[in-house]
């Protein structure tokens, strides 16, 4: 198994940032605004995209440090993996620890997504540093995948 991580520092508390991962409106405003669902824990999270979409199973969330979903619907090499947020205070940052877990194997497709996951993770931040993010369909064009 392989594993995507990411690491990023906000300046806003972990409140905010953890607002923006588990209510629709505030994933909408970071990642895709074609954002619908529960995102209760064992609810799911349906996100769109001009080439498809995933849908995510809410399995943990825990206020103002971790959130964490189960991928149930999408691309067969995201079936079954996990995407993990870990926020955690350092001085003046919330420090969000970022995982996307359990791909059975490094194929190109994880390359782009680890890209991709990167961009949105700065528009993550951009959401709670000035109230206005970048998300799908607004986000950077990496490639023909989008």
């Amino acid at each position: 198994m392989v594993d995507i991580l990411h690491r990023i520092g906000v300046t806003s508390p972990p409140g905010d940032v953890y607002d923006a991962l588990t209510t629709i409106d505030g994933l909408a405003d970071w990642w895709t605004r074609d954002t619908e669902g529960d995102s209760e824990v064992g609810g799911v999270i349906r996100f769109r995209f001009l080439p498809g979409g995933f849908d995510m199973k809410v399995l943990e969330t825990a206020p103002a440090e971790r959130v964490a979903w189960e991928v149930v619907d999408g691309p067969e090499e995201w079936i079954g993996t996990r995407v993990i947020f870990d926020l955690k205070q350092e001085d003046d940052y919330t420090i969000v620890l970022f995982r996307h877990e359990g791909w059975r194997e490094q194929v190109e497709f994880m390359n782009h997504c680890s890209t991709k996951w990167a961009t949105y993770l700065m528009s993550l931040k951009k959401l709670v540093e000035t109230g206005k993010g970048d998300p799908s369909p607004d986000d950077v064009r990496i490639s023909n995948w989008h």
